[in-house]
C-alpha cells in the first residue's frame, strides 16, 4: 500500500501502462511486417529464396504478434495491481482509471484478428509455390 498521498504515483503508473502499450503495439507491427517482408521476397525473387523461408517468415511473424498480445495483458496485470495500493487520496477526484487498460484489453483481440489473418492468407493464398515462366 503506498503510503505517499502523491497523485503523482497514479500518473506514474499511467505513464508506464502507456510505455507498455508502445511496446506492445511495436512488437505487434513488427511481426507483422517480418511476416509482409517474406511475401514481398516470395513476389520478388521466388527462385532465390529458400524453401522454408515464407513458413520462416510467418512463424516469426506470429511469435512477434503473440508476444505483444501477452504484453498488452501482462501491463494490465500490472497496472491494475498498482491501482490496488493507492489510497483515495492519490487518486484525483472524477479521475477515469480504467482508459489505458480499456485501450490495452482492445490490442489483445486486434492482435488476435492480425495474426489470424496472416495465417488465412497463407494457408488459402500462399501454399503453391511460384511457378517459373509466371504459371
Amino acid at each position: 500500500m503506498s503510503a505517499l498521498q502523491d497523485p503523482r504515483v497514479l500518473f506514474a503508473a499511467e505513464r508506464t501502462l502507456l510505455a507498455w502499450t508502445r511496446t506492445s503495439l511495436s512488437l505487434q507491427a513488427f511481426g507483422f511486417a517480418i511476416d509482409r517482408l517474406g511475401m514481398a521476397f516470395d513476389q520478388f525473387a521466388p527462385l532465390a529464396r529458400p524453401p522454408l523461408a515464407r513458413p520462416l517468415a510467418l512463424l516469426l511473424g506470429e511469435c512477434f504478434i503473440l508476444l505483444g498480445v501477452g504484453c498488452a495483458l501482462y501491463s494490465v496485470r500490472q497496472h491494475r495491481r498498482v491501482l490496488r495500493t493507492l489510497t483515495p487520496e492519490e487518486i484525483p477526484q472524477g479521475y477515469l482509471l480504467n482508459g489505458g487498460v480499456l485501450l490495452n484489453l482492445l490490442l489483445v483481440p486486434l492482435g488476435g484478428l492480425v495474426g489470424g489473418y496472416l495465417l488465412h492468407e497463407y494457408a488459402w493464398g500462399g501454399l503453391a509455390p511460384p511457378q517459373p515462366g509466371g504459371g
